[in-house]
């Protein structure tokens, strides 16, 4: 049966609009962009395959074009049309966290550094610099490699927080396995990183683990 001759209520386009895109399935949301399907299928019915395919939403909105274009019913324009709706989330979040916004929902702030830092296949160490009143003055990412002691410079932190003049700053980086969790070197290196910018009147807010999903050091009693 075709999605037209599904009840209204139950059809993608028409569910979005009437209770918002929250609402639907993955495979919903991802039928809404194939638009069509393929013979034999609906586009909910191809979307639920690339989904199992896949292992689930984020393996396929990561896939290479070579990988993709594999994929029944896929093909280079529909690599292309998924590229540009990514980059513009990213830029959509980016625009939401830029200079001069006064942060007031950390909820947004783990967004942002979600799309930023998540789909690295290396560590990478980043720091939100703010001011007194809590607005965003820059983001930067300073460190690549294992986020330890030895990859890490405190000076480095210290010397970009006093190059732009921050009253506090927030840490984040990303964990390539997804697993979220703080590791004690995690642990060690805020703690020394906190130590260091308080000689310098400058307050560590939080340091966020982005992995499949965010850990919170403040959150989890860690900072």
């Amino acid at each position: 049966m075709a999605i037209t001759d599904w009840p209204a209520e139950e059809r993608p386009r028409e569910k979005l609009l009437q209770k918002g895109a929250e609402h639907l399935s993955d495979a919903e949301l991802l039928a809404i962009f194939l638009r069509v399907g393929i013979k034999g299928k609906t586009a909910v019915d191809l979307a639920r395959e690339l989904l199992d395919e896949y292992k689930g939403l984020r393996n396929l909105l990561a896939a290479d074009e070579q990988r993709f274009c594999q994929s029944k019913g896929m093909g280079q324009a529909k690599y292309v049309q998924l590229q540009a709706v990514i980059e513009m989330s990213r830029r959509f979040l980016s625009e939401k966290v830029t200079r001069g916004i006064e942060i007031t929902n950390p909820k947004m702030v783990q967004q942002y550094l979600l799309s930023r830092l998540r789909d690295y296949p290396y560590e990478v160490f980043a720091c939100l610099f703010l001011d007194n009143r809590h607005r965003i003055i820059e983001y930067e990412e300073l460190f690549r490699g294992t986020i330890d002691g030895a990859s890490v410079h405190p000076r480095e932190v210290v010397r970009k927080a006093i190059q732009h003049n921050a009253a506090a700053v927030i840490f984040a980086h990303n964990h390539p396995s997804g697993v979220a969790e703080p590791s004690q070197a995690d642990i060690r290196i805020t703690q020394k990183l906190k130590e260091s910018l308080t000689l310098i009147d400058v307050r560590v807010l939080d340091h966020f683990i982005i992995g499949d999903e965010v850990t919170s050091f403040v959150e989890s009693g860690l900072l």
